[in-house]
Formats: C-alpha cells, structure tokens, sequence
C-alpha cells in the first residue's frame, strides 16, 4: 500500500478523516493544482450548485491523478475552498468530497475563502498524492 492513513490518539475520534497520511519509502510525491469545476472548454459548471462544482472538481482531480499515475487512493491529504460564508455550503461540499474518497479519508481541511479564480466559481480542491 503507498498511503498509510493514521489515527492519532489524543485526537477526538469523531472526525470523519484520518489526522495524518504517510506515503512509503520509494514513492514520488504528486502535487496538484487546484482541481475547478470547468468543463473541456474551460467553463465554470454549474453555477450556483455546491454540490455539483464538488463533483466536478472531483471528476477533474481524478483525470491529473490518472495523468500522474495516480488513484484516489494515492492522495495523502486535501484542502477544500469553497467561496461562501455559510457553513451549510462547507458541510454540503464536504459531504460530496467524503462519500468520493470513501473509505479512503484521508486528512483534510475544508476552509470558507471569499473568491476564487474563473466566473461562478464557488470550489477548488488542492491535492498531494505519492505514487510508485
């Protein structure tokens, strides 16, 4: 197995990820930019739609880790922006990020953040993989 996910005790156990992720020794690290929910032509999708720009970002992040080498099941950790200053719009993109990775949950950080890049953006999600 290349990612190792951690608990750590002394944590609080109610967490829905992992606090720490290790890769093995020989693996290479993959950064990746920050996934966008854009089309083939560059377009924001979905304007308006937490759960749908999550999804995209998703289906993006795994077209680079493919490109890469790389699964799902490679990442060591994500961070999760999404434009808004409701927290109901972090727990909806959240919920999508987890049921995508799964049993795979691996450590995160969800953040609020006032803009991001491209027109009708509301999520962007960064990512570090290890592969063989």
């Amino acid at each position: 197995m290349t990612v190792q996910l951690l608990d750590v005790p002394g944590l609080a156990p109610t967490a829905p990820y992992a606090y720490a992720a290790t890769a093995a020794a020989g693996h290479r690290p993959v950064q990746l930019a920050g996934a966008c929910p854009l089309d083939a032509d560059g377009r924001t999708v979905a304007p308006g739609d937490v759960a749908a720009q999550t999804a995209r970002c998703l289906d993006n992040l795994v077209t680079a880790l493919d490109a890469a080498g790389a699964a799902l099941t490679d990442v060591l950790g994500t961070r999760v922006l999404v434009a808004t200053t409701d927290r109901r719009d972090l727990h909806t993109a959240w919920h999508v990020v987890e049921a995508r990775f799964a049993e795979h949950a691996v450590p995160s950080t969800l953040l609020g953040v006032t803009v991001l890049g491209y027109p009708d953006q509301l999520v962007e999600i960064e990512a570090w993989a290890a592969v063989r």
